[in-house]
């Protein structure tokens, strides 16, 4: 039987149909589209916690997403296991024209997608990539001298030279639905397939309230009141478009468009000093720090009891809901690696 000639969009920071920048660029080509997500086991067999409620939002993700993509006649295709092996096994099932995914600015992924890049070469497979989880990335924003940023007000100064309307702008995946690859549902892998156990604790909505973002330089530093957006995992995870945020809240407040531009500075960061995500210091004389690690105190600080009230209020807050307010998570973290060493 003849496999069906298809694209394939690679699904990983970006778990949405609307606005999302490979995809739209799959859909355009006119090629039947098979949106394909894998749970990494590279990443997943390093998790020590089969609650991981990282794990369990992706899969609330995927099931809507795949609510989304049923209702039109299609599927994701949902795979458990190693990259390379999951591709060689879609390419038994598919005559794949060509891969398309958004960029990934993490080490490990980094070098993955490399590894997959050539390997689709070898089976003459093109491999396309595209930005869509930052506003400006890599080389966007750099000094004159055309070396990175390392401090974020001067960066954030040349951030907002750079940004034109353009990188506003939306891709409008929704006109071309039609082009997505028509077959029956595909089940997704349950949790305890690959591994995991839900928790079945409540994750904040993929929406924030406009007068939260009008009064956030005003509230967002005080712990005590619910003034700030609860967005970040919608934003790591690629729930929602920043693109789309950022056009809805630039106007509304500053303070906030700021918080956009730090997540952006980071991830800059991250791509043109890859050291910072291997555990290694940013500035190479921290590497001489010699550390405590006194386990005892370690548990202590995990279990918010080391007697420092807005510490263990944090850790406790963490503990029993997943989230933890921006500025205590500051003082937190600080409090672990500055005091306790």
């Amino acid at each position: 039987m003849q496999k069906p000639v298809v694209h394939i969009c690679w699904m990983r920071r970006d778990l949405r149909l609307h606005d999302q920048t490979a995809l739209f660029h799959a859909l355009k080509s006119g090629v039947p589209v098979v949106p394909v997500f894998i749970f990494d086991r590279n990443i997943l067999d390093q998790l020590e916690d089969k609650h991981d409620r990282r794990v369990e939002f992706i899969h609330l993700a995927l099931q809507r997403m795949q609510q989304q993509l049923v209702a039109m006649g299609s599927t994701l295709d949902v795979r458990y296991g190693y990259p390379q092996q999951v591709f060689a096994g879609l390419l038994q099932e598919y005559a794949i024209n060509a891969v398309f995914t958004n960029h990934d600015y993490e080490p490990y992924a980094r070098e993955r997608d490399a590894a997959i890049g050539r390997w689709l070469q070898q089976q003459g497979i093109a491999f396309h990539t595209f930005k869509d989880e930052v506003l400006l990335e890599r080389d966007e924003v750099l000094k004159d001298d055309g070396k990175p940023y390392t401090v974020f007000t001067p960066y954030s100064r040349k951030w907002k030279a750079t940004l034109q309307p353009q990188h506003l702008q939306a891709y409008e995946t929704e006109v071309l639905f039609a082009n997505f690859f028509r077959q029956p549902e595909r089940p997704l892998p349950s949790l305890e397939r690959i591994g995991f156990a839900p928790t079945g604790a409540a994750f904040p909505p993929d929406t924030v309230r406009e007068d939260i973002i009008r009064n956030y330089k005003a509230q967002r530093d005080l712990p005590a009141v619910a003034g700030t957006s609860r967005l970040s995992v919608h934003l790591r995870f690629g729930t929602i478009s920043i693109r789309e945020l950022a056009r809805k809240t630039a106007p509304l407040s500053e303070a906030f468009l700021n918080e956009l531009i730090w997540r952006d500075f980071y991830h800059m960061i991250l791509w043109h000093f890859p050291q910072v995500g291997k555990g290694q210091a940013f500035k190479p004389e921290y590497e001489r720090i010699v550390w405590r690690n006194n386990e005892q105190e370690f548990q202590r600080w995990c279990e918010g009891q080391t007697g420092f009230p807005i510490v263990d209020a944090g850790m406790r807050e963490l503990n029993a809901t997943g989230f933890m307010h921006n500025r205590v998570r500051m003082i937190v973290a600080s409090f672990l690696t500055k005091h306790l060493l």
